[in-house]
């Protein structure tokens, strides 16, 4: 990380899963630690299941930590721990401060694609006769055809609603960005596309904290690279150092299941 205070610590962050169906419980996220400043680009890396949406999922409060911390750095210089918010004051900070592209589009029902976006824009803090402007030009970077913007997202493809996703969160560019593997249902032109509106947002101050599991992509985008394995930090450093010439590069710690 850069020497600037970071916007973002997370520190001992433990999230543990119970399965009711085998009356077990299952250790996803075992004390993860993990700061990131403003401009930078934190990519996390690691095998299926390793606990990196989960991570993701644990900063943007979808998914209540077990323990630890999620501090993040407010505008007035403050630092909030997201993991002891009420829910109200969880979706303040969501408004203010966060974005968030999942792999997934969950659209409101009856709103069109413009509307969707828009209302982004509006939560974001964009006044009502400007949201519908900043959301065409959201989806025009997002390369979201015009005339899909009187369509509901639900009759997209998964490439275009994936689009969507990617204008409703860099609408109006927060200060921390979550991208949970972005580009994985696109095609070379779009993708190009998006990986280029990515940059752009982390180069006027955004951090951006994703999961990527392309590793062209990462060594294009990554600032610093963190590599997850059943719950921890197993490597962390610049790209180069962490994916070396192929597979991301660290050793595997044990964990054992929690008992039930």
């Amino acid at each position: 990380m850069t020497g600037s205070l970071p916007l973002l610590s997370v520190r001992g962050l433990r999230k543990e899963y119970v399965v009711h169906a085998i009356g077990r419980r299952v250790l996803a996220l075992d004390g993860v630690d993990l700061d990131l400043a403003a401009g930078e680009h934190v990519v996390v890396v690691g095998s299926s299941g390793a606990g990196k949406s989960t991570l993701l999922r644990c900063v943007w409060r979808s998914c209540l930590p077990s323990a630890g911390q999620v501090l993040l750095r407010r505008e007035n210089g403050e630092e909030t721990d997201l993991a002891g918010l009420s829910d109200e004051d969880m979706a303040e900070v969501r408004d203010e401060d966060l974005g968030y592209v999942s792999q997934f589009l969950r659209p409101e029902p009856r709103r069109t694609v413009l509307e969707t976006v828009a209302r982004a824009a509006m939560r974001r803090g964009v006044e009502d006769e400007r949201a519908h402007e900043t959301s065409r030009r959201a989806l025009s970077a997002a390369r979201v055809a015009e005339g899909l913007w009187g369509t509901f997202p639900v009759l997209l493809s998964g490439g275009e609603q994936q689009r969507v996703n990617l204008a409703t969160g860099t609408v109006r560019p927060p200060r921390l960005l979550l991208l949970d593997e972005p580009v994985s249902a696109l095609d070379a032109d779009n993708t190009e596309a998006v990986l280029s509106l990515v940059e752009g947002i982390t180069s006027t101050g955004t951090a951006v904290l994703s999961v990527l599991h392309d590793l062209e992509v990462v060594r294009r985008l990554a600032t610093r690279v963190v590599h997850i394995e059943r719950g921890r930090v197993v490597a962390e450093g610049p790209p180069g150092e962490v994916l070396g010439q192929g597979e991301p590069k660290g050793e595997e710690p044990r964990r054992e299941e929690a008992a039930s």
